[in-house]
């Protein structure tokens, strides 16, 4: 079977007897071409099906008014809320965004930022996937001089714009409810160590317990994709220990909902017996029995802030802008899974 050919803008030009040059300033809305001849191309543009080629436009202008978005994963109320802020603040501009998802794959990000490079596009916003160590890519959007602004995962030796929270303050805040609770010994579900948030949430975590003059033990702190599957693995790993642990903080809410499956499964009652404290406060936190307690991210702020910074580059290009890393603050919203004392109290 055939393919069908694409119209192109000679195709046009050819109907109604003009150049393709007049034919292309009509679909641009050029001042020296008439109301009539606009008119005209528009209606045979129409007739035949003709899509631009944007690719083709953005090489001649240097500008295609895109923006590359590059998340770890969309199925995270999180990130998919962080996209629909970013969304609407360069829709308000003029800009249309393309979202790649790296699903946690270095290899796949970097074939997503590949592909956006190819597609010209102005600016990339990007969170990283859990397996990127190497930054070459990443150095690669820089050196084409194309903006790029890093939230949530994001590291300090790129030297650009960054959005996120205090990942470290966070986990101090964790480990002060659960001791507040009464908890004496915690395990940490963490992620990967060499992603910088996960790092600082490890670093909080240990300089917590110090600070509450509690065990530092290497077994507790177990790192993972922090997916559901990993907190049910590492919970299960962790009730196999001879000195179990009495609270567990996950470094992500799908783990921490893992992990209270886990519980549930072996019949331990949570908070009274082990209190659970989440990352992120997904929408199922507050929905599920009990309830988790989990850390507030922002994500709203974080979308607006970060599209606000594009903005700002692609506004000056040219000006010497100090970088922008916008630390915003903890906040622990606690819920029944860790509230120990006052369950034992009522």
């Amino acid at each position: 079977m055939a393919t069908k050919k694409k119209t192109t803008i000679k195709d046009i030009a050819n109907v109604l007897g003009i150049t393709p040059s007049a034919v292309s300033k009509a679909l641009s809305n050029h001042p020296r071409i008439s109301d009539k001849t606009k008119t005209a191309v528009l209606q045979i543009a129409q007739n035949l099906n003709y899509q631009p080629n944007h690719l083709a436009s953005a090489l001649r202008k240097g500008k295609s008014n895109l923006v590359g978005v590059i998340i770890p994963k969309a199925n995270s109320h999180f990130f998919s809320s962080i996209i629909e802020k970013i969304e609407e603040v360069l829709n308000e501009k003029g800009y249309n965004v393309i979202i790649a998802q790296s699903n946690e794959s270095y290899n796949k990000e970097c074939k997503s930022i590949d592909a956006l490079l190819y597609t010209q596009v102005d600016g990339i916003i990007a969170s990283m996937a859990n397996e990127t160590v190497k930054l070459d890519y990443y150095e690669k959007i820089k050196s084409k001089g194309i903006p790029l602004i890093l939230f949530d995962r994001g590291e300090n030796d790129l030297n650009v714009d960054y959005v996120g929270i205090d990942d470290y303050l966070s986990s101090h805040l964790v480990i002060e409810h659960l001791v507040e609770q009464g908890c004496k010994r915690i395990a940490h579900i963490a992620g990967f160590s060499h992603t910088r948030i996960y790092k600082n949430r490890i670093r909080g975590y240990r300089d917590a317990l110090e600070k509450f003059g509690l065990p530092i033990e290497d077994s507790l702190i177990i790192e993972s994709n922090l997916g559901i599957e990993d907190g049910r693995r590492i919970m299960q790993q962790l009730l196999e220990q001879k000195n179990k642990p009495d609270a567990v903080y996950a470094a992500g809410d799908y783990a921490a909902l893992g992990a209270l499956q886990v519980l549930q499964e072996n019949h331990i009652n949570v908070p009274e017996d082990i209190a659970l404290v989440g990352f992120t406060n997904e929408p199922f936190t507050s929905l599920v029995t009990p309830s988790i307690t989990s850390v507030e991210q922002h994500s709203e702020q974080i979308g607006k802030v970060a599209a606000e910074t594009l903005l700002k580059r692609l506004d000056s290009p040219n000006e010497k802008v100090s970088l922008n890393k916008l630390i915003l603050p903890a906040e622990l919203i606690i819920r029944s899974s860790s509230k120990k004392l006052i369950n034992n109290i009522l």
